[in-house]
């Protein structure tokens, strides 16, 4: 049975049990602060188990893309070594929110996987929570095995810890007992060996769990008491490549048809061949499971990057690109070509993978070229601290800096080590990755309070795109705690005019007052589970009173205005550059606006500036708001509306129109293009291959711009003497200077070739050694030109020059590379006597600089240049 089938006979399978089946929401999260990527099944449906939203159908089915990079088996680099984990895997599920419960569940399951699927009984196990006599004192979930043991034999029935069959969503919230079911896919030969019941949960690759299904009837406090949930749940969740896997028959979810594309593909790229060696065949794991992940999450919108969710990918990336580099032997990029064979795979299901594919490939590519680069300057700089090694073992804080600075893989470094014969310090190396990581734990560190609910509300009603201000109740409140915030409050009202961040727009600011005109500020805004949350610094003493909230009007009208010019910006750039043009993500502040877009090229001044005309010309046109709110999604896309790829959408939705710019959009905006008064583009760049970024001002912004260069136009003309023609008095004043500069580098060199002949009459041989330690007159540049010059003289040179340029000192030493020893080494030199200087440096054993704050050292450091050569 093809994958493509085995996932349509699952939705197909619970659309006759009345299941409505939705999309996959996306992988990467956005406007979730507790996620950066959904991980799983559960995940994009929290805010109904959490009681804060109201499904439209009590029963739901679909297939989510997920993504995992750490826990038991999601460590990044394990996946690839065993045939059955995977960092991005498709989470098949079923849900019930208050509908059904364990007696469906069970019947279900069993009937799709076997009767549907014909997956073999005897070869199934299922496994039930035993209890537990800890703190929480839970019972064996009698219920589930009771409806267990009416459709398999007992003996198949198996008792399972906490630890394997009692889920929990995190420290807090929605949890309960779990049955998982378990196949046997072993040999006949090996069933005979050992019962598979001895295997189940004991991490045998061929005697696995294909599907848990969650009971949801406990709520976790923060305390960490137990509550029973006022609704059960049901929350299934099966993987879909382990069940590829056993409906394909074979043992390993990477001989399925999920991934052999993609690994003959591999094969062919690199002219080696799967199942020949340990190493290529994990390199080509790594590649097929680490593109998938790579591909969807830039699909969804998220590009590699430095920080969050960007970093995670762009490590997945790497780390596929270090493999393909170490044990394929591949030294230019060659990921981005794998695009093609899954966007064909996985299209039909996923139509953002076809959408998106030329994108994708962009970006993969860069991001392959950059770490190649990467790579070839961590060789350059291993290679130098071999060098510079005074021992067999390099130290482990080393080999940490060259990971943590460069991104140069650590594996590779050991892997390099070994073959030069020297060993790493892994223990130090280790130990350096600790702290790094203790570091970033406790910068992070949070603790979050049980809601204190006043009363029950529910639905908290939005009502900021009408008004700043309105009368509010507080529904509940809790205390968050973190190291970077100290204590905050998070409030919830029964109504509020505060818009919490999302779609690139930054939360509300503003205060509560109450009737006794006591104050309190409501620093940001955010939605967390469909939850509007006011963070607060301070406790209103009067909890139970009502509350004039408002709004902060000044950045509520600025944020406005930016995000109504993002709409404009986005119909802007489709017009001058064609509608390739996409957007690819957006920040949407007070002060400015940020809008990334697919485009294949740097934007040229002229394209700019019909850009800016563009949307100026349709803020003089004074275009009226045209808002629909709570539209079916069809009759929005049929108007004409722009949807974007990665963002979730409910049935309904809200459109905004400023004459022919149409888009769905939940954000604040302007009554009237007029208040936008003026935009202007700041800067234009690249974020990524493909990814370019406009960073733009509107409003009060502009006029402070204009201000600004006006200012400074006349402070230049000034300075010029206030003439009539500064740009041509500029430009010859730049011609002046770069015929000075011109005339101040030929006498240097003047000044070198005499000074080169006074140094020469000043070497000491010693030892057959000719040596010199000296305070010269020049520059770095000079300085160096000087010592290569003599070196191209002497193949017996030690010299060491100090010079005090502009107040900082500077050593620099070279050492004929005939002569360079342990002991005569440059680099060791420069940053032992670079403590007389009070700096440091480092370079090649042959040449070699420091530079410090401290020109009364140059002394010192000099005279003791000599020591050796004892």
């Amino acid at each position: 049975m093809k994958s493509q089938e085995i996932r349509s006979k699952f939705l197909d399978f619970f659309k006759e049990k009345s299941h409505e089946i939705v999309p996959s929401s996306p992988m990467v999260l956005k406007d979730d602060p507790t996620l950066m990527f959904t991980n799983s099944g559960m995940a994009p449906f929290k805010e109904f188990f959490l009681g804060n939203a109201v499904p439209k159908n009590n029963r739901i089915a679909d297939t989510q893309k997920c993504l995992r990079v750490s826990g038991k088996h999601n460590d990044l680099e394990e996946v690839g070594y065993d045939t059955y984990h995977h960092t991005m895997f498709e989470m098949l599920g079923n849900w019930s929110f208050g509908d059904y419960f364990k007696k469906e569940a069970i019947a279900w399951a069993w009937e799709l996987l076997t009767e549907v699927y014909k997956i073999p009984k005897d070869i199934l196990y299922v496994t039930v929570f035993e209890g537990s006599s800890d703190n929480d004192n839970l019972p064996m979930d009698k219920e589930a095995y009771d409806f267990w043991k009416e459709i398999i034999p007992e003996d198949r029935i198996l008792m399972g810890n906490k630890k394997d069959n009692f889920w929990e969503m995190g420290d807090q919230g929605p949890c309960g007992p779990c049955s998982e079911i378990h196949v046997d896919i072993r040999s006949e030969e090996e069933k005979s060996k050992v019962d598979g019941k001895e295997l189940v949960n004991m991490d045998h690759p061929e005697v696995v769990e294909i599907w848990n299904l969650v009971f949801m009837q406990y709520n976790r406090r923060a305390s960490g008491d137990l509550e029973d949930l006022p609704a059960k749940h049901i929350d299934t969740g099966m993987g879909f490549e382990r069940l590829c896997m056993v409906l394909q028959g074979v043992s390993s979810s990477y001989d399925t048809d999920v991934f052999t594309p993609l690994i003959r593909e591999i094969e062919a790229i690199s002219s080696l061949k799967y199942n020949k060696t340990q190493e290529t065949d994990i390199a080509m794991r790594v590649i097929a499971d680490h593109v998938r992940a790579v591909a969807f999450s830039i699909a969804d919108g998220q590009l590699p990057s430095n920080t969050g969710a960007g970093y995670v990918i762009r490590r997945i990336l790497r780390r596929a690109v270090r493999y393909g580099f170490t044990f394929l032997n591949k030294k230019e990029p060659f990921i981005y070509r794998l695009v093609d064979i899954l966007s064909k795979k996985m299209g039909k299901a996923f139509p953002e993978m076809k959408a998106q594919k030329q994108l994708i490939e962009n970006v993969i590519r860069e991001e392959e070229s950059s770490f190649l680069r990467t790579l070839e300057q961590g060789l350059i700089l291993l290679n130098q601290m071999i060098s510079n090694a005074s021992s067999k073992t390099i130290s482990g804080e080393k080999a940490f800096e060259l990971y943590d600075t460069y991104g140069f893989p650590i594996d590779l470094t050991s892997l390099i080590l070994r073959e030069k014969g020297l060993n790493l310090d892994e223990k130090g190396f280790h130990q350096e990755m600790a702290k790094q990581k203790e570091r970033s734990r406790s910068a992070s560190e949070s603790s979050t309070g049980d809601w204190t609910v006043l009363m029950d509300d529910s639905e908290e009603e939005f009502v900021g795109y009408d008004t700043l201000e309105a009368k509010v109740k507080i529904t509940r409140y809790r205390k968050v705690t973190s190291k970077k915030d100290g204590e905050l409050y998070q409030l919830v009202f029964n109504l509020t005019p505060f818009y919490p961040e999302g779609g690139g727009q930054v939360g509300d600011k503003g205060y509560l007052e109450d009737m006794h005109g006591d104050v309190i500020y409501v620093l940001d805004t955010k939605k967390e589970n469909n939850l509007i949350i006011h963070f607060t610094k301070n406790l209103p003493k009067h909890l139970k009173e009502t509350f004039n909230a408002v709004v902060d009007q000044k950045q509520r009208e600025r944020t406005a205005a930016n995000h109504t010019a993002t709409h404009l910006l986005h119909q802007a750039l489709r017009e001058v550059l064609g509608t390739h043009v996409e957007q690819k993500g957006s920040a949407v502040h007070s002060k400015y606006l940020r809008f990334d877009f697919s485009h294949f090229s740097k934007m040229t001044v002229d394209e700019l500036r019909d850009v800016e005309n563009f949307v100026n010309a349709r803020i003089e046109g004074k275009l009226p708001l045209e808002e629909k709110r709570n539209i079916p999604k069809e009759q929005a896309l049929a108007d004409g509306a722009m949807s974007l790829f990665g963002e979730k959408y409910g049935d309904t939705v809200r459109s905004i129109r400023f004459g022919n710019s149409i888009e769905l959009c939940g954000g604040t905006h302007v009554q009237n293009t007029a208040d936008l008064w003026h935009f202007k583009i700041k800067s234009e760049g690249a974020v990524a291959s493909g990814i370019r970024r406009i960073e733009a001002i509107t409003t009060d912004a502009v006029k402070d711009f204009y201000f600004d260069n006006n200012r400074q136009f006349f402070e230049m003309k000034d300075l010029l003497n206030n003439s009539k023609e500064p740009v041509k008095a500029l430009q010859s004043l730049q011609d002046e200077n770069s015929s000075l500069k011109k005339q101040i580098e030929q006498l240097l060199k003047d000044k070198a070739k005499n000074v080169k002949g006074d140094l020469k009459n000043q070497l000491e041989d010693i030892n057959g050694i000719q040596f010199l330690a000296t305070q010269v007159d020049l520059d770095a540049g000079g300085i160096k030109n000087l010592a290569f010059e003599l070196g191209n003289e002497f193949k017996n040179l030690f010299l060491l020059f100090g010079a005090n340029v502009n107040g900082k000192a500077i050593l620099t030493c070279y050492i004929s590379k005939e002569i360079v020893s342990d002991t005569l080494n440059a680099g060791s030199i420069v940053r032992e006597l670079g403590k007389f200087i009070q700096g440091g440096g480092g370079g090649q054993p042959f040449f070699a600089t420091a530079g410090g704050k401290n020109p009364d050292g140059i002394k010192e450091a000099l005279s003791k240049a000599k020591d050796y050569l004892a």
